[in-house]
């Protein structure tokens, strides 16, 4: 044991020296007092030495570790104690001065001191825990006989605890991080079990030789880390298809991550996609990660990707390009690792053409191209797609299922269903809803239909003749204009891709000289 009367600079540096190599590697809270309470024991003959953290809000100090030595009366509490209750260690928080007492007798206006006497402690030393100009706490050394010296030890003892603090407050925010991080797990794992969840719900049914091709070409597309570019109606099953190719790649322990493109607003693409910190702009009251950095190896699913405003397709270019980006307000260049799956229901070929989407841009997402065709094209899968559906939602209905006769998936087959898989899943549990436990026939469906007879389609060409020229004569009004507050899509009623769609179904040229 070191004799306190030898604390010269040799001593005091080695002393200090010692003790912060000790503290420095520690990652745990118990684990960082024993190792300091075990280097101050070959130096000082103490009989208690305690930290205690400050909590602000709530006005009280809790132990940062259990105490090492005696433990007077009503300070054994590991929960803590409220601030008022622990006189001294109040005096040094609200002072951010240490309190040297060498004879607890002639200090017993201190609450504590009758407590620390009966447990025959007779001087203490009680410094600050400061960091960045914050008191986190305190530090607390007692004696039941006083150390020679006592003067030139609280010195000594003054310098350590500043040393203490920055281990003290490194370990807090090593908690803290750690606590953060279990937290974000879990999280992670929820979002993953929710998103499969989501989507386990609507999977791909099919018996056509069509859709077994393309389901073998997303297997092998899988595989790979390129992205990839699904297109196809509204409806198809596009977002379905990108989880699959996510799910069956080595991504796909990871999270997928969903960005509609049609809903970033210019002002927040950023903070959306590459996240910000606290105070980069109004409103930004705590950091946020952002899509890309969430998605760090797992995949980025880019939807309805031709809806992306040109301004903001040579941002995400970049992005793509360099794999770097920061967070709004921030100064560091972060990296994340995922693959790409974009969807669109346009035709990018022709928004190129029309100066709409950029060919850099493309022929980055689309190093695999996969075409959903439209129900309309897989008849052959619908009598199946009957059976599943029928069996899903018999599975979570109450009532029995409608029974679908050979005239009736007969009408349903020539039907051109423009809101495909979608829509047609949504018929079906209408007809649960309408029709439980009946037969339903050719004519019946036709009337749910409402556009198709029994015996053919006359009436749904007549109704499409009439919408091709109704979509017509608007474009004339609006001079060839599709979108816009002045477009054709406005006065329809129509959102912008739908009317697009339109336009594409019934082969009409809104720039045909007609329309301008």
């Amino acid at each position: 044991m070191m004799n306190t009367k030898k604390w010269n600079a040799a001593i005091r540096y080695e002393f200090l020296l010692t003790i912060t190599n000790a503290v420095v590697t520690q990652t745990d809270r118990e684990a960082l007092f024993s190792s300091l309470a075990s280097e101050m024991k070959k130096y000082i003959e103490y009989d208690r030495l305690s930290i205690y953290i400050l909590d602000q809000e709530a006005k009280a100090i809790s132990y940062f570790a259990k105490a090492d030595g005696v433990v007077p009366e009503g300070m054994g509490n590991p929960s803590g104690r409220p601030l008022d209750k622990a006189s001294i260690a109040q005096l040094v928080i609200d002072t951010g001065n240490p309190v040297i007492i060498g004879d607890l007798d002639r200090y017993t206006r201190f609450s504590t001191v009758p407590d620390m006497r009966k447990a025959g402690l007779v001087s203490t030393m009680a410094f600050p825990l400061i960091t960045r100009n914050r008191v986190l706490g305190t530090m607390h050394i007692s004696f039941k006989r006083k150390p020679r010296d006592f003067a030139d030890l609280s010195t000594v003892l003054n310098d350590l605890s500043k040393q203490v603090a920055i281990a003290v407050d490194n370990m807090l925010a090593h908690t803290q991080l750690r606590n953060l991080n279990e937290n974000l797990e879990v999280q992670k794992r929820y979002l993953q079990a929710q998103a499969k969840l989501e989507h386990t719900k609507d999977v791909f049914v099919f018996t056509s030789e069509k859709m077994r091709r393309i389901m073998e070409q997303a297997s092998m597309v899988a595989q790979s880390d390129a992205s990839v570019m699904i297109s196809g109606e509204t409806g198809t099953g596009k977002d379905l298809l990108a989880h699959h190719i996510h799910d069956t790649s080595p991504f796909g322990d990871n999270l997928f991550v969903k960005v509609n493109c049609p809903a970033l607003a210019s002002g927040l693409f950023e903070s959306e996609l590459f996240g910000h910190e606290k105070g980069a702009f109004t409103g930004a009251y705590t950091r946020r990660i952002g899509r890309f950095e969430m998605a760090n190896g797992g995949s980025v699913f880019l939807d309805e990707i031709g809806e992306l405003p040109l301004s903001l397709q040579a941002k995400l270019l970049q992005v793509l390009q360099d794999g770097t980006f920061e967070r709004v307000g921030g100064s560091k260049s972060l990296k994340a690792e995922f693959r790409v799956i974009a969807a669109t229901n346009q035709d990018l070929q022709e928004a190129m053409n029309a100066g709409r989407f950029r060919r850099d841009l493309y022929y980055r997402l689309a190093a695999m191209t996969l075409h959903l065709p439209p129900l309309r094209e897989r008849a052959d899968d619908i009598a199946f797609l009957i059976k599943k559906f029928s069996t899903f939602e018999a599975a979570n209905a109450s009532q029995p299922a409608p029974i679908f006769s050979p005239s009736a998936i007969d009408v349903l087959c020539r039907y051109p269903w423009p809101g495909n898989v979608r829509e047609f899943k949504s018929f079906v549990k209408k007809m649960f809803v309408l029709m439980p436990g009946k037969e339903l026939t050719a004519s019946e469906i036709s009337m749910f239909l409402g556009e198709c007879s029994a015996t053919g389609c006359g009436e749904l060409t007549a109704l499409l003749d009439r919408e091709k020229k109704i979509i017509e004569e608007t474009l004339m009004v609006c001079r060839g204009v599709v979108g816009g507050s002045q477009g054709a899509a406005k006065k329809l009623g129509l959102p912008t891709s739908t009317l697009q769609y339109r336009l594409k179904k019934f082969k009409i040229d809104p720039k045909d000289p007609r329309h301008g």
